[in-house]
């Protein structure tokens, strides 16, 4: 058993003083607030403690886009993953011909189930956001591939791979065939969220009835709101049934409008990177889903007709963001932790209770990562900012 010593941690979405987590077998089995650090594996005297963050749509990283990701790639991303704080995540996937996202699937499971050492973070599977779009908002995706979610479609989609390989799809609900889809989907255990969509207020009430839980980042690539069109983000913002996300870039949306959404809706929020292949490397030309995306300095990556195409967002960096926009600390943690880990019906992530995977994340006082546990072990950070007592620490730096 190792025991872990924090001044402050977040826990149970409050915040814990002097606190001492013990762990045994790569999970939490107690912990212990106004502690004494006497004893401890590691003392973090500076900093907050916080679960291991929860990306739920990651289209790439660091030079990666998992549309063309062999094994050497997901296991990339996956290694680099945990210097921004993210422990687990959903490979995201834009649009493409069926075929082509059948084989994401099969090739997402195959990464699924290869071996995978303690220092990489956790796939929970793949996000699908299209084909099942409006043209009406296409973003950056091709209008051209869109499909209507008939069911040989959604067969084709989870005759793919085993089950809890397909862990989120995106689509409108307007589309012909969509309500059927979603029970069906949601029948799979696949978490249906709604995008890309021009669905009216009634439509998107309709979709929440048969299943659909999330809405995939609010405000971009919708219905916009009207006082007496409300579409998908009034409803969204008003119904207690659906979370949604939001890509917290400072770009996606107005500080105002994020404001809104934690006045209206901070129990419901859930914070996503949208990130892809530029994520972590310098501007330049990269790929998102078989297109060349282009990035600047400070802007978000676009396409060739100038539509916003992901981000490259830090996932600790939208929680600072959120916090500094107003969110409590407490909740924007929640945001990026426990609720994306509960909407994939996963109770053994994104928190620090007792069963649990003691996946874990030292942010500095700005926010940002500067230690990483998964399991237990320590992948990223440099053991001189601990006081250890007698802990292989594997020259991480």
């Amino acid at each position: 058993m190792q025991q872990i010593f924090a001044r402050r941690a977040i826990i149970e979405g409050r915040e814990w003083n002097s606190t001492t987590l013990a762990i045994e077998g790569g999970r939490f089995t107690g912990m212990r607030e106004f502690s004494d650090p006497a004893g401890a594996d590691f003392r973090l005297d500076d900093g907050i403690l916080i679960p291991g963050l929860v990306d739920l749509q990651v289209n790439g990283y660091h030079g990666v886009d998992f549309s063309h990701a062999d094994a050497a790639d997901w296991q990339h991303i996956a290694l680099r993953l945990p210097e921004t704080g993210v422990t687990a995540f959903a490979a995201a996937f834009v649009t493409a011909p069926l075929p082509d996202l059948a084989d994401a699937l099969r090739r997402c499971r195959t990464a699924m189930d290869s071996p995978s050492g303690p220092a990489r973070a956790r796939l929970l599977g793949a996000h699908l956001e299209g084909p099942f779009l409006s043209p009406a908002h296409p973003g950056a995706h091709d209008p051209r591939l869109f499909r209507d979610p008939e069911p040989e479609h959604i067969r084709t989609l989870l005759d793919a791979a085993p089950a809890g390989t397909l862990a989120v799809i995106t689509l409108a609900p307007e589309r012909p065939s969509a309500l059927p889809a979603i029970e069906e989907l949601t029948s799979a255990g696949v978490l249906v969220s709604l995008g890309h969509t021009d669905a009216t207020a009634a439509e998107t009430i309709a979709a929440i009835a048969a299943g659909a839980r999330c809405v995939t980042h609010l405000y971009n690539a919708q219905r916009p709101f009207h006082h007496r069109d409300p579409g998908v983000i009034g409803q969204a913002l008003v119904d207690p049934r659906v979370s949604f996300s939001l890509v917290l870039d400072g770009h996606h949306l107005s500080p105002q409008a994020a404001v809104m959404a934690f006045g209206l809706a901070a129990t419901r929020l859930v914070l996503v990177t949208d990130a892809v292949a530029a994520a972590g490397m310098a501007a330049g030309q990269y790929q998102l889903g078989g297109q060349t995306i282009h990035t600047t300095t400070g802007r978000p990556p676009t396409s060739a007709g100038g539509a916003f195409a992901g981000s490259t967002l830090r996932l600790d960096q939208a929680v600072a963001n959120a916090v500094q926009l107003g969110l409590p600390l407490p909740d924007a943690v929640t945001a990026a932790t426990t609720r994306p880990a509960d909407l994939l019906a996963r109770p053994d992530l994104g928190r620090i209770a007792v069963g649990a995977r003691a996946d874990l994340v030292l942010l500095d006082e700005s926010l940002r990562t500067r230690a990483t546990w998964i399991g237990g072990e320590l992948v990223f950070g440099n053991p001189g900012i601990f006081h250890c007592a007698g802990v292989d620490t594997g020259g991480l730096s």
